[in-house]
Parts: structure tokens; C-alpha cells; sequence
């Protein structure tokens, strides 16, 4: 019997030649050309919020890599971007909000305000992650790598995350998981794969803001993305932002955002490619680029 979750051989035909007949259109483009360093992304620029997401005195220009590496399937003429966190990786967003819980650091689109069309009606959300074998995740940690959080900042509409994933049960943390949102009881692991070294694990992610739901395309390497699920049922309203980084949640506390154990001297990162959104209101997905 067919897996559920696999679209039919015609549907992927029929996306196939959209895709092949057509460029989709653009929501917003996170793909780094390749004549930026560091210090661009400390200023106003097409791409990413210079102040937005990163701990307290810090420049993303101390915290981006731009490594001489193979580049991910979408980025034929750009570049990967390497997201780093230390032990100086605690965000405040206010000065009686200082996230001394977490050790964070991610992009978010400079287009994507919360309210923007990112989260409307039907766009397809590109990005591939991969290991930093320079700067490795602490496995015993939960880390969000992507995710939509909510414009009123109540929930995580969608999240890639890795390690050890806190309230999931026994698993082998070195994993992607993606999950839907949240604030379901339990949250829906929508697709999760193995995470190997050295290779960029490429998805693609259909939202449906009106219908609420999603469905996830995957490959790894430069092979072309394939679906790996239906359209799932997962609520994606609220509109909100896209984050790519690094999120790494401390064990133990009582509260997760102020409490729990750090270890000292954290040199940890990932690294990111071929990230942009296009809408997908007439079917269109690309596959390849």
C-alpha cells in the first residue's frame, strides 16, 4: 500500500511541469551573494534584519561565517552563511526580558515585518541546513534552527529542531525534526530525517496560511527536492516572522526562557543555505533550481 503521506505520481508530474514552465515568484530572498562578508550584514541591507536576533553588545559581524564550502542546491550563484553562538549569545529583548535561558543567534528576513504577505495565503518557504563540523551542537540540548513564531509571540507555528527535543521522549538526538505548531498537545512531528555530516539537508515547506497546513519537500545534496508528505493539518495563522539560526534551550529550570544549565565556553554554529519564500497561490514549487 501507497505511504499516506506521499503525494501520487501524477501530482508530482503536474508540479513538475509547473515548475519547469514557469520561474515562481518571489516573496522574499535570503541568498547571499557572494561579494558580502560579515560586516554586511551589520548594516541595513536587502536580505536580513542587522538587529535581529543576537545577545547584547554583539554584531552579527562577530557571529556569521561565510564558508569556503560546495554550495547548497539553491544557491547556484550565492553563498552558504554560518550562524554562531558563544557564551555571549544572550538576547534581550527588553531590559526586564533578558533570556539568560537560552544562548541564541538567527536571521530574520529584512522584508518579513510580522504582518507582511510571508504569511498569507500560499508560499513555499525554501532553506538548507547543514553541520558545522568546526563548531558541533551540544546533543544533549534541544536547538530550534528554523521556525515561524507568531506575531503576538504565543506560539511556534513551525520548527525545524535537533538535539535532544525537551518533553519528545528517547530518541537519537541527531536528528531534524520538523515540527508544526506548538501549542498542540502534543506538538506534530510533520517529517524528521536522520542529520548527517557534510551534506546540506535541503527542504521546502508549503504553508497554506487559509486552508492551515503544511506540506514538506526534502532532499539532501544536490538532488532535487521530492514531497515527503500530503498537505498536513497544522494551524499557521497568526502571521508572524521567519528565524534562522541558532537556538539553543539550557536544561532543567523552571522557567525555559530564564532558567536552566548553560555550559561555559560554547563555540557552536550552522550553517545555512538557499533561503527564500516564493508564493505558491497558482501551484507553483520549485524542486530544482
Amino acid at each position: 500500500m501507497a505511504s499516506p503521506y506521499l503525494l501520487s505520481v501524477s501530482s508530482i508530474l503536474t508540479l513538475l511541469a509547473l515548475t519547469s514552465a514557469q520561474k515562481c515568484p518571489l516573496q522574499f530572498d535570503g541568498r547571499i551573494p557572494s561579494t558580502f562578508t560579515p560586516t554586511s550584514f551589520d548594516a541595513a541591507n536587502a536580505f536580513f534584519s542587522q538587529s535581529n536576533v543576537l545577545g547584547q553588545g554583539l554584531k552579527f559581524s562577530q557571529l556569521i561565517q561565510l564558508p569556503s564550502i560546495t554550495p547548497s542546491l539553491f544557491d547556484t550563484a550565492t553563498v552558504p552563511v554560518g550562524v554562531t553562538i558563544s557564551d555571549k549569545s544572550i538576547f534581550a529583548p527588553s531590559a526586564d526580558n533578558v533570556q539568560t535561558g537560552f544562548r541564541r543567534a538567527e536571521l530574520l528576513p529584512a522584508s518579513n515585518s510580522g504582518t507582511d504577505a510571508s504569511t498569507a495565503g500560499v508560499k513555499t518557504l525554501h532553506f538548507s541546513v547543514m553541520k558545522d563540523g568546526a563548531r558541533p551542537l551540544n546533543l544533549s540540548h534541544e536547538y530550534q534552527l528554523v521556525f515561524l513564531e507568531s506575531n503576538d509571540f504565543s506560539t511556534n507555528q513551525l520548527v525545524l529542531k535537533t538535539g535532544t527535543v525537551i518533553g519528545a521522549g528517547a530518541g537519537d538526538p541527531d536528528t531534524l525534526q520538523l515540527f508544526g505548531n506548538v501549542n498542540e498537545s502534543p506538538p506534530k512531528v510533520l517529517f524528521s530525517t536522520p542529520f548527517q555530516a557534510g551534506v546540506f539537508h535541503n527542504f521546502g515547506v508549503m504553508l497554506d496560511f487559509d486552508k492551515l497546513t503544511s506540506q514538506v519537500f526534502f532532499s539532501t545534496g544536490t538532488t532535487a527536492l521530492k514531497a515527503v508528505t500530503q498537505a498536513l493539518a497544522n494551524d499557521v495563522s497568526g502571521q508572524g516572522q521567519f528565524h534562522f539560526g541558532v537556538l539553543k534551550k539550557g536544561i532543567g529550570g523552571n522557567n525555559i526562557v530564564k532558567d536552566g544549565v548553560q555550559e561555559a565556553g560554547i563555540d557552536e554554529g550552522i550553517i545555512f543555505g538557499g533561503i527564500f519564500e516564493e508564493d505558491s497561490s497558482a501551484g507553483c514549487v520549485s524542486l530544482s533550481p
